[in-house]
């Protein structure tokens, strides 16, 4: 039986691939200490998820561990000696690391470092696959020509007609101090398959939701407005008049691209994993499709300031994926994913 760790694993990447790989046959070892209850107070609490992983997945061991710890990382992965490793846990929001530095940086980047040095000590022909962000870039998609439409933002320039591709500069802009460590820990993650010959690879995530996201204010988009939707609590929407747009990705979508990879690793690969142009929407417009399946009106208040280096419009360019994948597609759909967000919530509540 081929053995997975997962760091994350009782968040929504992490957790989604912990079933998928299951169900696959696998055994999975998750790796998690909760530490988005710390980030986020009880809201970001994921010890629901990580119990819904130990009751429903045959043989499934979590290992209540911090991935900044190296010795305990080194030794871990050592012991269970896995066939592959799905990295995913990370402080991930640009809002709360300007207060917590620190632990950004030692969570984000120090803690990658650890695991890549524990893959490589134990086993360079491992593949490695670790959730990077689309915030590398920074807010250089800013400067790329606009236009603004009646309920969103989109590019006016035909280089960009697909969204952002891998090759776009990371470089010279204002990241947050999240995307900063993330940046350090995707370089290394490109290092470690280069210099070493290692198969690793970074995905650059646009919006990745799912139903067993928990969302909040900071961090989790689409979850969050759907609570917020759900329970009649105001959302405040940070500045571009509520028409910056984002590529939502399924978690599920996410986890069959991790299988693709796996199952044909590369070396020191990257890619922008989004939803893509067809699956974009606006905070206005995701405001009316939540609606138009909870039957509830959204209530918002609107703040003239944008979030520090956030996105008017980013959506990935999925084209090296299907190139270099072609069996892999989406198979969500933004309204289906959406539906399963609001019927996830009203179960949980």
């Amino acid at each position: 039986m081929k053995k997975l760790l997962v760091t994350g694993s009782s968040g929504l990447i992490g957790s989604e691939v912990c079933v998928h790989f299951a169900k696959m046959g696998w055994q999975v070892n998750g790796v998690d200490n909760n530490q988005r209850a710390v980030f986020f107070g009880a809201q970001g609490d994921t010890r629901w998820n990580q119990q819904r992983l130990q009751n429903t997945i045959p043989g499934f061991v979590h290992h209540e561990l911090d991935i900044r710890n190296r010795d305990a990382v080194i030794a871990l992965v050592a012991a269970v000696r896995p066939d592959a490793i799905v990295h995913t846990a990370a402080q991930p929001s640009h809002d709360r690391a300007a207060a917590i530095p620190f632990d950004d940086f030692d969570t984000n980047a120090v803690g990658t470092l650890n695991l890549l040095e524990a893959t490589r000590r134990f086993n360079t022909a491992t593949p490695f696959v670790h959730m990077s962000t689309n915030k590398v870039y920074g807010d250089a998609p800013n400067r790329i020509r606009m236009k603004e439409l009646a309920t969103r933002w989109d590019y006016d320039d035909a280089a960009y007609e697909h969204g952002i591709a891998e090759n776009f500069t990371i470089d010279q802009s204002k990241h947050s101090l999240f995307g900063a460590s993330k940046v350090a820990a995707d370089v290394m993650v490109q290092e470690y398959g280069r210099y070493f010959n290692m198969p690793t690879c970074c995905l650059r995530g646009g919006c990745l939701t799912g139903p067993n996201h928990s969302g909040v204010e900071l961090h989790g988009f689409l979850s969050y407005l759907v609570k917020c939707n759900l329970e009649g609590k105001e959302y405040t929407v940070f500045g571009y008049k509520g028409k910056q747009v984002r590529d939502n990705i399924h978690s599920y979508d996410v986890a069959k691209f991790i299988e693709a990879f796996i199952g044909s690793p590369r070396i020191a690969e990257v890619y922008n994993l989004g939803g893509g142009k067809d699956n974009t929407c606006s905070v206005l417009e995701a405001f009316e499709i939540a609606a138009s399946f909870s039957g509830k009106e959204m209530k918002y208040r609107y703040d003239e300031k944008n979030r520090e280096g956030d996105h008017i419009c980013y959506y990935s360019d999925l084209r090296k994926m299907k190139q270099h994948y072609p069996d892999w597609s989406i198979t969500k759909t933004l309204p289906d994913t959406i539906e399963e967000i609001v019927g996830n919530w009203k179960n949980r509540h």
